[in-house]
């Protein structure tokens, strides 16, 4: 018996990732949290609050070493790859479940977001990254002053 790959994808979710693929070859990708050009993509938590974002991502199996975090013009982008495990079937797995290989998410933040002070941590398995938010530019008032007459 070979070792199947169970993925619970409903249908329409299946032809969105065919058009993502489809359209990726073509050097366009829609949409900000697409996996295009990679095996899987981690599951996000984004949590706003007065003073932060916080984001946490499920890596389990990943080393940190294989983690890459950016933040560019506002797109936080998380990538990296988690090995293979290989299983034979003597060992009695019958399904794999688990991806591996390389993964990509890429979230937009508002203009808010301080992308100079990003930090990243994880712990069992679990990604968090915290992105303060800048102080919100207030609005200045500007003195109308009358012209002398001459």
């Amino acid at each position: 018996m070979n070792i199947n790959r169970y993925e619970p994808r409903s249908l329409i979710g299946q032809l969105q990732n065919d058009i993502n693929r489809m359209f990726s070859n073509f050097g366009w990708a829609p949409g900000d949290g697409d996996i295009v050009g990679s095996n899987w993509a981690p599951a996000v938590d984004i949590k706003e609050d007065d003073k932060q974002f916080c984001i946490r991502a499920d890596l389990p199996g990943v080393e940190p070493k294989d983690i890459e975090v950016t933040m560019d013009h506002g797109a936080l982008t998380i990538r990296g790859k988690r090995a293979s495990e290989k299983k034979e079937e003597k060992d009695g797995w019958l399904r794999t479940e688990r991806f591996s290989g390389e993964f990509y998410r890429r979230l937009m933040l508002p203009d808010t977001a301080d992308a100079e002070h990003v930090d990243a941590s994880t712990e069992k398995g679990v990604l968090e990254i915290t992105i303060p938010k800048r102080p919100a530019a207030q609005a200045k008032r500007v003195e109308v002053k009358t012209q002398a007459k001459t």
